[in-house]
């Protein structure tokens, strides 16, 4: 069995808002790219505050109901 990435990106809400989990714990809700970025330089996966995080990393997050283009 394949292992899951570490960031799950679960599918949107009614309202467009997606669940983050890093390791299978909640680390907040996003409305968009900007704020799942920012949820993961919380959580450690960019070296700095001002670093990009790669949001399209098969290795590192998994979306489930759409892509990072999907918010509703």
């Amino acid at each position: 069995m394949a292992a899951h990435p570490p960031v799950i990106v679960h599918p949107p809400s009614a309202s467009g808002a997606r669940r983050v989990t890093v390791h299978g714990q909640i680390v907040g809700v996003a409305h968009g790219r900007g704020e799942v970025a920012a949820l993961l330089r919380a959580a450690g996966f960019a070296p700095g505050p001002d670093q990009v995080v790669e949001l399209d990393r098969p290795g590192l997050i998994e979306w489930r109901g759409g892509d990072l283009d999907t918010w509703g």
